[in-house]
């Protein structure tokens, strides 16, 4: 244990922080946007953090042995850095994943020595994974750890010390520092497990910032639904297209009492927002970065609108390579039905103008 925890150690110590991009926006309007590049972690997203806290978690608590085969219930990123994690402690590790899951996240996981085991309904993933993890403890014997699920959905919000240590709220604050106006009004996150949205609202409440924190949602995700209605067993019972966010029932991990403000996303306009990231500042991000962008812009039209000024904080959560032949492709988009035109005449219309129009 001694020995895993120095190697997960080593590699916080290695990757632990992340750029803070600029994204371009006119000087007059008095409100800067920043986006935290989660991207450059060694494993390419957001995930990283996560998955590292996850399998410390189950270190500490005796639930990770030198035998144990580490499974995940994932649509992707969580799994692929799960998966360098269990190779870098010589673990095994499998992700139950939907079938529909990208080729390219595939291939990462396998690339790091996991496994992927598919389902054909999203919604079963959760109840594979346990019985996929039971099924390792029924081969080892009484008293063996061989068998962990990390649960992601369940565990995202209390494996990482929303206090500090170095988690992605620190980060952002210390970065924030020098800037003109160092505490934001918002920082604007997705929704995945729910446990970014914690953290950062824990975080904010426990410094006594006056940051509030806004959560953006999908198309067919079920936590806005929840947020708005407080029914936390809402469920949409469907899958979401932006791979990494949004979840068609409301997951363990899911902190409504932290958030200030929740806005619902077209999946059209998550792709318009990442076309137009890459055109004005060349950063190739994944959907759910769009969704985080779309949703940013909103409230920083708002503080336009009611003459304030600030700074607001989103995230870069992964690399669009993963994506080259989905998201950026007119093909796949045309077979989903989304149009994502007149979402880019809104978003452009809004960098020209300071106005959200729609």
């Amino acid at each position: 244990m001694r020995e895993a925890i120095r190697r997960l150690e080593a590699d916080a110590n290695r990757s632990a922080d992340t750029h803070l991009h600029v994204f371009p926006l006119p000087p007059e309007w008095g409100v800067d946007l920043y986006l935290k590049d989660e991207s450059v972690h060694p494993t390419g997203s957001l995930k990283h953090r996560l998955a590292r806290s996850l399998l410390l978690y189950g270190l500490v608590n005796g639930q990770i042995g030198p035998e144990t085969t580490l499974i995940e219930a994932s649509s992707g990123s969580t799994a692929v850095s799960e998966a360098y994690f269990a190779r870098m402690l010589g673990l095994e590790f499998v992700a139950v994943m939907p079938r529909k899951t990208s080729k390219e996240k595939v291939a990462l996981i396998e690339f790091y020595g996991g496994k992927c085991h598919f389902v054909d309904v999203p919604s079963a993933m959760y109840g594979e994974a346990e019985r996929l993890a039971a099924e390792c403890g029924d081969r080892a014997g009484v008293g063996a750890v061989k068998g962990y699920y990390l649960d992601q959905f369940t565990y995202a919000e209390r494996a990482t010390d929303w206090r500090g240590n170095n988690n992605i709220a620190e980060s952002v604050f210390a970065q924030m520092r020098a800037e003109r106006h160092p505490v934001p009004e918002w920082i604007v996150v997705g929704a995945g497990t729910g446990g970014t949205s914690a953290t950062f609202g824990r975080y904010v409440r426990y410094r006594r910032y006056d940051t509030k924190i806004a959560v953006v949602d999908p198309e067919n995700s079920a936590f806005f639904g929840a947020w708005e209605t407080g029914a936390m067993d809402y469920a949409t019972g469907m899958p979401s297209r932006i791979e990494g966010i949004g979840r068609p029932r409301v997951e363990p991990s899911f902190v409504p009492g932290v958030i200030d403000e929740m806005l619902p996303v077209p999946d059209a306009g998550s792709l318009a927002a990442i076309r137009l990231l890459r055109e004005r500042t060349g950063h190739w991000a994944g959907g759910s970065t769009g969704t985080n962008l779309y949703g940013a812009f909103q409230l920083i039209a708002r503080m336009i609108a009611e003459g304030r000024t600030g700074s607001v904080v989103t995230l870069l959560c992964d690399g669009g390579e993963r994506y080259a032949n989905t998201y950026y492709e007119d093909g796949w988009l045309a077979e989903q039905g989304l149009d994502i035109a007149p979402h880019l005449a809104r978003l452009n219309g809004f960098l020209g103008t300071g106005r959200w129009d729609g």
